[in-house]
């Protein structure tokens, strides 16, 4: 029976989980510096790192977005997600060990000792561009459901676009309040609580539908793997929802692309990242690292396959009450939020609820810390200037910090006002097109012991994603060939032919 969540519950809901994370807060930033922010004292422990690191991998996204995503695409996620097995292994492999020998705290420090000031700056730009609007898009994602659990009388009495900016700075406010003194220490021990609340939402909602359904648990393996997907006109059509492999080459979910995409989606946005890379970094020795990668390569798998378990159950029971039509929902990000807060009752809305907020804060947490150290470090040289003392950089940073959590409501708010796309996928086109050049830049480093002009590497930056996003639209017009996420690859190969096209000659002083 179809019900209106109490308004009530959701703020009870969201204030306990706030005060629980500003109690960790408080705990892991009582002794903390400039060093803990950026590094954490080089003290965390890999096994917690590892969990953590599943919450943070998987993100508010994952929790809206594919579960739906299977209403068109069935289980076709997958292969990108064992994709992402290859891609930690070359990670703990070649970029953890470059990492720990240079002793960095910013990844990008690597760039400006191999190629120049310039291309450090440059590397350092293209992951702020990257992480600002990737962790964007995920708070905004939970917020516009966040939104939804708003009370009629309050959205019909003032604008949505007012009303959405509200919550949403009263969201970033809080956000900056628990990170802005223990820094990546506060994240990683948010990070498991996050995980854990996630997988406990998704255990409850398949809990739920199995039994609203009646069945057991075998009967629900049995009746999903057996349920053709009636959505015509989709990728997904003619296919069961736990569909794995979509073998036509001309769609952007194809099985081979999305393996190979998998292996160089999780190179880049973790490997290259600073949010992911800052947790590794603050292991305590290489060999820890390495085995954080190894066990998040194998839980990650897992999780996402539950994730869309679950996305093909929510499918399965919404077709059972007369489809999108019948539940008013026009989205398939729609899809989780509508069900589990108007169809399961109370309790289990409010673990969906502490599952999406658990979800929002640390990830969107991670991306404001790791912006700030990027800035920091890389454009303000905090390790390299004696004239600042450790209170003035302090009170640098916490204005930097403050900086980012402003720039994350304007582009919040914006997305609001123009969003028409599935926001999973929103995420990954963006990453292809901005992490491409971080890429073929790292790679081109590793692979070759050739010099680049380093003022040429802006100009390849810019360069190659746009040569990209014009391939790829006549690639569409013309052949009806998609590249989907190997966009990222094609983007990083042109930035490592750019690269050395520009190479610095024998010859050449």
């Amino acid at each position: 029976m179809r019900h209106e969540f109490p308004f009530v519950w959701f703020l009870v809901a969201f204030a306990a989980y706030t005060a629980l994370l500003f109690l960790i807060s408080w705990i892991t930033g009582r002794k903390a510096g400039s060093n803990s922010f950026f590094s954490g004292d080089k003290k965390a422990p890999w096994p917690v790192v590892a969990y953590g690191m599943i919450g943070a991998s998987i993100s508010g996204v994952t929790f809206i977005s594919v579960p739906g995503n299977v209403w068109v695409q069935n289980f076709f996620y997958m292969p990108l997600v064992l994709g992402f097995v290859g891609g930690y292994i070359i990670i703990a492999k070649v970029l953890l060990p470059l990492y720990y020998k240079m002793n960095l705290t910013s990844i990008y420090t690597y760039l400006g000792e191999r190629f120049g000031p310039k291309s450090h700056k440059t590397g350092t730009t293209v992951f702020m561009v990257s992480r600002i609007l990737g962790a964007a898009v995920r708070v905004f994602v939970v917020i516009v459901v966040f939104f939804a659990f708003m009370p009629r009388s309050l959205s019909q009495s003032m604008s949505p676009v007012l009303l959405f900016t509200l919550i949403t700075a009263v969201f970033l406010l809080l956000l900056y309040l628990y990170t802005f003194k223990g820094g990546v220490k506060t994240i990683i021990w948010t990070d498991v609580l996050q995980t854990t609340f996630m997988l406990l939402a998704v255990g409850m909602t398949i809990f739920y539908i199995c039994r609203n359904m009646g069945w057991n648990f075998g009967q629900m393996f049995s009746i999903v793997g057996n349920t053709v997907n009636e959505n015509a006109g989709t990728v997904g059509y003619g296919h069961t929802f736990t569909s794995w492999f979509d073998w036509n080459w001309s769609h952007g979910t194809n099985a081979i692309k999305q393996f190979i995409a998998g292996i160089f989606v999780t190179i880049a946005m973790t490997g290259l990242d600073q949010a992911m890379m800052q947790k590794n970094l603050a292991c305590k020795d290489i060999k820890a690292a390495q085995k954080n990668m190894y066990t998040t390569s194998v839980i990650i798998v897992v999780a996402n396959f539950f994730f869309l378990l679950m996305g093909a159950l929510l499918c399965v029971y919404a077709q059972h009450l007369g489809g999108f039509e019948a539940l008013g929902i026009d989205k398939t990000d729609e899809l989780f939020p509508t069900i589990a807060s108007q169809y399961f009752g109370v309790a289990a809305g409010i673990f969906f609820l502490i599952g999406l907020i658990s979800a929002s804060y640390p990830s969107a947490g991670a991306a404001m810390t790791s912006l700030t150290t990027s800035f920091c470090v890389d454009y303000l040289n905090f390790n390299g200037r004696s004239d600042l003392g450790e209170v003035r950089k302090e009170h640098i940073r916490k204005l930097v910090h403050a900086g980012v959590a402003v720039l994350f409501l304007i582009i919040i708010v914006v997305l609001f006002v123009v969003s028409n796309d599935a926001v999973v996928n929103l995420v990954y086109k963006l990453a292809s097109y901005t992490y491409g050049p971080l890429l073929g830049m790292f790679f081109f480093g590793i692979l070759t012991k050739v010099k680049v002009r380093d003022g040429a590497t802006p100009w390849i930056a810019i360069a190659a994603p746009v040569l990209c996003l014009i391939f790829n639209l006549v690639s569409k017009r013309f052949w009806g060939f998609d590249l989907g996420f190997t966009l990222l690859i094609v983007n990083g190969l042109l930035t490592f032919f750019g690269m050395w096209l520009f190479r610095v000659r024998e010859n050449t002083k």
